[in-house]
């Protein structure tokens, strides 16, 4: 396979034997090293042996973004429970184990070998595969039955399962991105930066800051009507958006690891820049640099190149109202703006993105191209 077309699969991890926690970390840490990027983690749960007599399991799915094909995957699976300590005894039926390992889902493969068999065939009666893949999955369609996964765990009734109090530990999520403190997504209308920031900060445990856009009374004006409501729009923006980076950013969150915004405060500059007539823009700078001396900057300053063509098609698919009327000329100027403001701001630490020909929020393809670029910052 092509080492650099990633593929999203989901694998279920049990153990009842000894430290069962340990284990599944530890297995955890092999599949990182050894199949591919580990993207979420759904908590423990505690459950009842199903098959057989024996001790309760620990459980747990996770999310893991692959280069491998599924028979190689599953190869290194089997050697990495081997590593673990996993027997396979000749008796029939189901004995304890210190790891467990199944593929859930690769993509929406349907496949049948001697190997492996996917979607795998049981995981849809099994509420201890459901409940924690449903908690990082909820939405994903099972291939055969064509039902979510949050479905197909409603329809299984709950037999002693409980989630519990320990956790465990993503070694890629800690490793790329608890290195930065902030990370400002920036980009023009339509970009995608509210999309990109969500998915990060739900992939990799970031507190979310998304812009109050929608709560701005001048915006609907402002496109009726640019030299009325330039400077009340330009004001009221840059007010809010001082206000809650500070809060936001001086609030500690210790569940969280980092933080991610879709903007920097600087993106009110860059727009006063195009929006405003020369006198205004000067008081308006002045307001600006008074303000921004005291926010503090992001660690990661990523910015999201669009072609003009793309933006306005997906300005049009997302259907606000008053942004249908943008002309492409203010597009282009907003994003001159940017690339004008990066080039001379060297002090930043800057990763420019271009997603013209992406489509991260459909192809798990896509995303996983720009997190592999935001690892390299």
């Amino acid at each position: 396979m092509h080492p650099n077309l990633l593929h999203t699969t989901y694998i279920s991890i049990g153990s009842n034997v000894g430290d069962k926690r340990a284990y599944l970390q530890q297995a955890i840490q092999q599949l990182s090293a050894n199949v591919g990027r580990v993207v979420k983690i759904s908590p423990i749960y505690e459950t009842p042996a199903w098959g057989f007599e024996g001790s309760d399991f620990y459980n747990a799915c996770l999310c893991i973004a692959t280069a491998l094909s599924p028979a190689e995957m599953m190869s290194e699976i089997l050697e990495i429970e081997v590593t673990l300590g996993r027997v396979r005894s000749a008796k029939k039926g189901y004995q304890n184990r210190t790891i467990d390992i199944d593929i859930i889902f690769y993509e929406d493969e349907s496949m049948q070998t001697d190997l492996l068999v996917l979607p795998h065939p049981l995981a849809h009666e099994r509420k201890f595969v459901m409940q924690p893949l449903s908690d990082i999955a909820p939405s994903k369609i099972h291939p055969t039955y064509k039902k979510t996964v949050s479905q197909l765990n409603e329809m299984i009734v709950a037999d002693g399962i409980q989630k519990s109090e320990e956790t465990l530990q993503n070694p890629d999520g800690k490793k790329n991105f608890s290195r930065f403190n902030y990370i400002a997504i920036e980009g023009n209308i339509g970009a995608g930066k509210t999309s990109l920031a969500t998915k990060i900060a739900e992939d990799f445990n970031g507190k979310l800051i998304l812009e109050r856009f929608a709560d701005n009374p001048f915006l609907p004006k402002f496109y009726e009507d640019n030299s009325r409501y330039a400077f009340p729009l330009e004001m009221s923006f840059l007010a809010d958006r001082y206000q809650q980076i500070s809060d936001d950013l001086a609030q500690l969150d210790l569940f969280k690891d980092f933080i991610v915004s879709d903007y920097d405060v600087v993106k009110s500059l860059i727009f006063a820049k195009v929006t405003l007539q020369n006198e205004e823009y000067k008081l308006y700078r002045k307001l600006f640099d008074i303000m921004y001396k005291e926010i503090p900057k992001p660690d990661l300053y990523i910015y999201l190149y669009q072609n003009t063509e793309r933006l306005l098609k997906n300005i049009k698919k997302r259907g606000r109202d008053y942004e249908q009327k943008i002309p492409s000329e203010y597009l282009e100027k907003i994003n001159n703006g940017y690339l004008e403001f990066i080039r001379t701001h060297k002090d930043l630490n800057v990763k420019i993105i271009d997603v013209s020909d992406l489509d991260f929020v459909a192809n798990a393809n896509d995303y996983q191209k720009i997190i592999s670029e935001i690892h390299e910052a």
